[in-house]
């Protein structure tokens, strides 16, 4: 059984950083694409960044360029979020994500929730003002 587990969310004042980390047990998504997303309540789930397959290209949403940083560690089956420079606007839940299909690698092919069919709880992140 797949499984992804978010951890690292947290309340922090604007400006600080965090690290959310994302734990994938019951597969090796070594050859999966893998992103995050948020949600704030009564929205959609909104595309955050994404790594490709072989961690060699990641693609972020404009809101998020510049601040945050997508990586993986495939020795870990473990995804990662660093999160610099934190907006009260970033506040929302934050979700790992995994395609079900290899060795993604297009942009086009992983900015919307469809483009995955793994999902962990989420967890939330909150920036005070």
């Amino acid at each position: 059984q797949v499984q992804l587990v978010e951890s690292g969310g947290g309340l922090v004042q604007a400006a600080c950083s965090l690290i959310l980390s994302c734990a994938a047990s019951g597969r090796t998504f070594s050859t999966y694409a893998m992103g995050w997303f948020l949600q704030a309540p009564g929205k959609d789930r909104e595309f955050v960044a994404a790594i490709t397959w072989s961690g060699g290209n990641t693609y972020y949403a404009d809101a998020v360029k510049g601040r945050f940083t997508i990586s993986r560690d495939k020795t870990k089956n473990t995804l990662y979020l660093q999160m610099n420079n934190l907006k009260p606007e970033d506040t929302s839940v934050y979700y790992c994500t995994a395609t079900g299909e290899t060795y993604r690698s297009y942009r086009s092919d992983l900015q919307t929730p469809w483009d995955y069919d793994y999902w962990g709880q989420g967890t939330q992140v909150t920036v005070s003002s």
